[in-house]
């Protein structure tokens, strides 16, 4: 194997064509005889079931291949803003990244999050502009447009050869050559017209003058009318983009295998390699083999497969590893993958991305290390806060057990998914980060640990309480022979104020309930508010027991708590309990030029808007702030994304309890039966 191979990330916004670009790589490379075709379920790409059934993808797929006598491992990347984290997951220990974009500027909003992921972490990135033969704009006028979404300058390094309206081939700028498109071919070098010698020669000089901000004696060189060598500006090309100063953009047409060879090439010459990597995350330099997981996969039969990069050293079968959260396993197994593919390997050297069998106690995004001694966290994956749930329960009941372990792994495999549980309410939520992502994880259980749910709008924590005061006495008394049963208690029940819970307060003199059965009097109101007159629990409200009586022989904590179930029957009737509905605190993050969208939604949700100001850190963009009923809140993320060209989102926390009255809560009480 060559020593130290590449990965590369190949990312961007949803049907941008990224899992065709790795299929026309394939083929380039002669991984594969023959192209599948997008939407067939013949990629290489589509490996997943879940992705193949809605023409998605829905996780990273990994190709290794080889070009040139060099390895390369291309890592495909969902596009959807709901499975961002898997993308997350893969770019800290990739050299570089391709980012695949239309010409089209309704994707520049998408374009803007992936580009901002790849600036902050400091991937160097080209820009491969897709689809160019579906397009008869300008290539400059697009990369005008495209600028918008990425803080680093886009260089671009092909123009199109147009015929007709129809981009058939295309000049590179830095070799000044010209080549034809082939179907599924290499690209053929051609002469020059006379007619585009002027337009390359513009293009060239745009593109050394971007690159001679970062290299003065380029600059020189340009003021000086003197032609630079090719050399020299591809060592530019080279070195700006490892910097970070500039993002080369290439054109091409994935589905047709055009701008693929120039693409492979660029990045055989110009993307860094391993050693940058590990200095960008700050790897030190050790002897210990080191590696990094990317992706977790369960499967029903073979177990629990850890994706990983190897950053430092040599892995081999059996060799004991512990991972940066303490975790210690060995190595079952080593393999090569390429989609569902599957290649058993002896080793797994520097650079290589390779499946490591049954490293169950290391979980995505944590590093490991050959040996006994944990190995220190090279980065720090925080998952977006979920946005959308769902309550989900087996169909059989024989899968209780099994359902609690499936969603274990599952949870495992992206930690953009949460679990909940709700024993308040009865029920099991399964969050996330949109309707897709929720319905792939439920169509997962079902195909890897054969365990089906169903799955429902999750309820609401509504409670109630009383506006006023009242009292109220309960007596408990039954005989059936032998001791017989005897409580009797006289309540006061007064409402206290919001969040302030449930107070017992005790004013019995005289001993006429006996000191042992107060706690039972306690225990019985409060077993009573668990389901209020209207089917909720009750709150913010104090209880004081002020008198009752006993029996010497029939009186027992049953009796009393009995009581004062009566009692707290009689004092609450339904027609004073007051339903109380929870109220999150709702903060938008949305493109600024979507602020009076977003708050129309607020506000036809039974929202209030409290203000709004600028995202820290995110130019063009603001933070609203509300509160929002959380009955309001179940599909908001589908409608603020459908108001934002699929890029806003939003986090909540709780607020307050409020009342709820009118067509609201008349479906509240209907919904609890």
């Amino acid at each position: 194997m060559i020593a130290q191979p590449r990965c590369i990330a190949l990312v961007g916004p949803f049907q941008s064509g990224k899992t065709t670009l790795l299929e026309a790589i394939l083929h380039r490379t002669g991984a594969i005889d023959r192209m599948g075709r997008s939407g067939s379920g013949s990629l290489v790409g589509d490996s997943s079931p879940e992705g193949r059934a809605h023409n998605m993808g829905v996780e990273p797929n990994v190709s290794t291949v080889q070009y040139l006598g060099d390895g390369y491992t291309f890592i495909d990347c969902p596009g959807s803003v709901e499975f961002a984290h898997d993308m997350r997951t893969v770019l800290p220990v990739c050299d570089a990244a391709v980012v695949v974009c239309e010409p089209d500027d309704r994707k520049v909003p998408a374009l803007a999050l992936v580009m901002r992921e790849l600036e902050e972490l400091g991937i160097p990135r080209f820009l491969f502009l897709n689809k160019i033969d579906a397009t008869g704009r300008r290539v400059r006028e697009t990369l005008a447009s495209l600028q918008e979404a990425s803080a680093t300058p886009l260089l671009l390094r092909q123009i199109p050869i147009w015929e007709n309206g129809v981009a058939t081939g295309f000049i590179d700028l830095a070799l000044e050559r010209g080549f034809v498109y082939r179907e599924q071919a290499p690209s053929e070098q051609i002469p020059l017209s006379e007619g585009e010698l002027p337009r390359e020669k513009e293009a060239r000089f745009t593109m050394l003058e971007r690159l001679a901000d970062h290299d003065d004696a380029l600059m020189e060189a340009l003021i000086s009318d003197e032609e630079p060598p090719n050399d020299r500006v591809f060592q530019d090309l080279a070195r700006e983009l490892r910097d970070g100063q500039v993002v080369s953009v290439l054109i091409g047409s994935a589905e047709h295998g055009h701008g693929v060879t120039r693409l492979l090439k660029a990045l055989r010459h110009e993307a860094p390699a391993l050693p940058d990597t590990r200095e960008r995350l700050g790897v030190p330099a050790e002897s210990v083999p080191l590696a990094q997981v990317v992706r977790t996969i369960h499967t029903g039969f073979s177990g629990k497969l850890s994706v990983a990069r190897v950053l430092r050293g040599v892995f081999r079968e059996g060799d004991t590893v512990t991972g940066s959260g303490g975790g210690e396993t060995r190595i079952a197994g080593l393999s090569q993958l390429r989609g569902a593919q599957t290649t058993r390997l002896a080793e797994a050297g520097e650079g290589e991305v390779a499946g490591f069998a049954r490293l169950d106690p290391i979980g995505t995004g944590e590093c490991f290390a050959a040996g006994r001694k944990a190995a220190e966290p090279l980065v720090q994956l925080v998952p977006a806060e979920p946005v959308y749930a769902v309550a989900v329960r087996v169909k059989n009941r024989k899968d209780d057990v099994r359902l609690t372990s499936a969603l274990a792994k599952i949870v495992e495999e992206d930690p953009s998914l949460k679990l909940e549980h709700r024993p308040d309410l009865g029920e099991v939520r399964l969050l996330g980060q949109g309707e897709m992502h929720l319905r792939v994880a439920v169509e997962r259980l079902a195909s890897r640990f054969q365990v089906e749910v169903e799955t429902a709008k999750p309820k609401v924590g509504y409670a109630e309480t009383i506006r006023r005061p009242s009292s109220a006495r309960g007596r408990h008394k039954k005989q059936s022979g032998g001791h017989g049963q005897f409580g009797d208690v006289s309540i006061e029940v007064r409402p206290l104020g919001r969040g302030e819970g449930f107070v017992f307060e005790s004013r019995i003199v005289g001993g006429v309930v006996p000191k042992q059965y107060i706690p039972s009097v306690e225990a019985g109101v409060e077993e009573w508010l668990k389901r209020g007159p209207l089917g909720f629990p009750m709150v913010d409200l104090a209880v004081t027991l002020v008198d009752g009586s006993y029996h010497a022989v029939d009186s027992s904590d049953a009796a009393f708590q009995a009581a004062a179930k009566l009692a707290m029957s009689e004092a609450v009737p339904r027609h004073a309990s007051v339903l109380l509905e929870p109220i999150l605190s709702v903060e938008i993050a949305i493109p600024s030029g979507a602020i009076s969208k977003a708050a129309s939604l607020v506000t036809g949700r039974r929202g209030q808007v409290l203000g709004y100001d600028a995202r820290p850190g995110w130019p063009g963009w603001d933070i609203l702030s509300a509160t929002v009923p959380e009955a309001e809140i179940a599909d908001l993320i589908v409608e603020l994304r459908s108001a934002t060209a699929g890029v806003g989102t939003f986090s909540t926390k709780f607020s307050h309890m409020a009342e709820v009255t009118g067509r609201p809560a008349e479906l509240a009480l209907a919904a609890a039966g």
